[in-house]
Formats: C-alpha cells, structure tokens, sequence
C-alpha cells in the first residue's frame, strides 16, 4: 500500500471522484481508516464508512491520506 498525503482542494476532490479508501490522523494517531470521502469544504472533511456510517474531521486538526495498491 502507499500513503497519499491529501494537502490541497485537488487533492480531496481526486480522491473524492475515485471513491479512494482514506486514512485519517489526529495527534499521530489513526482515527478512521477505509472509508471514502462523501463531502469537504475548507474546514471539514466528511468521510463515510459505511451505510449510515459518517464522520466529521477537522481538516486543519487531522492529516488525511489516500491508500493506493502498488
């Protein structure tokens, strides 16, 4: 697997379209893993894991990566 650290609106908006799996990060540690972006703006970042399953990140509080398969 291979971290894509996700910075810019770009960034989210590509993982968003590809319905890429992301890992998010707060305080180095891993919060929510597997789900995909459903929703962002510049201070939240909503990611859905399952049916019903969402979660609100705070864009400037977490780090956000995108798993790639090699």
């Amino acid at each position: 697997m291979i971290n894509r650290k996700l910075l810019t609106d770009p960034d989210f908006s590509e993982a968003q379209e590809r319905r890429a799996a992301v890992r998010v990060f707060k305080d180095d540690h891993i919060v929510d893993s597997g789900g995909v972006i459903v929703r962002f703006d510049e201070r939240t970042v909503v990611v859905q894991s399952g049916v019903g399953d969402l979660a609100y990140h705070s864009r400037a509080g977490c780090e956000f990566f995108e798993l790639r398969k090699r």
